[in-house]
């Protein structure tokens, strides 16, 4: 008699249990649907050919000589962006660093690569078209163009550059009258 007394309590709990959560997904139900949540704005599209890119002089922080496109974003602010820059024949960053990741990619010509803190040919890997490199947050490095170049840099900004040796930051440079 006690496991038919149990079987049948078992039973009646089942019961009850299926009827309390009918109730509830009923009531659930009865409840207005909630508004579906705002969908973020699509991101911007970019498209681009080579022609409709708008080069300017570089930024003072490089050395003269250099011509610079902004493909993408606001090199200035803490967002993705893209660059794209053209370096002349031997055209050379001295040693230098930048708080974020830098992302390189080789479009043409030869980049000779190096990392440290002094400047020296011999210790530089060269990247053609198509070759990449990447230089995390505060690693020194510097650049040569082996025959004019252009490269695309694409990193998280602010995009700013300090010089390993101040005495190599442009911004610095005075011009001397001539007498």
């Amino acid at each position: 008699m006690r496991s038919s007394f149990r079987s049948v309590a078992l039973i009646l709990a089942a019961a009850s249990l299926a009827l309390v959560s009918s109730r509830s997904l009923g009531a659930q139900a009865a409840k207005p649907a909630a508004k579906p949540a705002q969908a973020a704005p699509a991101a911007k599209h970019v498209i681009l050919n080579t022609a409709d890119l708008k080069w300017g002089p570089a930024p003072p922080g490089l050395p003269a000589g250099s011509q610079v496109a902004v493909v993408e974003g606001d090199p200035s602010k803490a967002v993705p962006f893209v660059l794209r820059v053209k370096f002349p024949d031997g055209y050379r960053v001295p040693p230098h660093w930048h708080p974020t990741a830098e992302h390189l990619t080789v479009l043409s010509g030869t980049l000779l690569a190096g990392m440290g803190d002094t400047l020296d040919a011999n210790a530089t890997t060269a990247l053609s078209a198509g070759g990449y490199v990447t230089m995390g947050s505060r690693m020194h490095h510097f650049v040569i163009a082996k025959g004019a170049t252009e490269i695309q840099i694409h990193a998280v900004g602010p995009f700013t550059i300090t010089y390993v040796n101040p005495k190599d930051d442009p911004r610095a440079k005075t011009s001397t009258p001539t007498q």
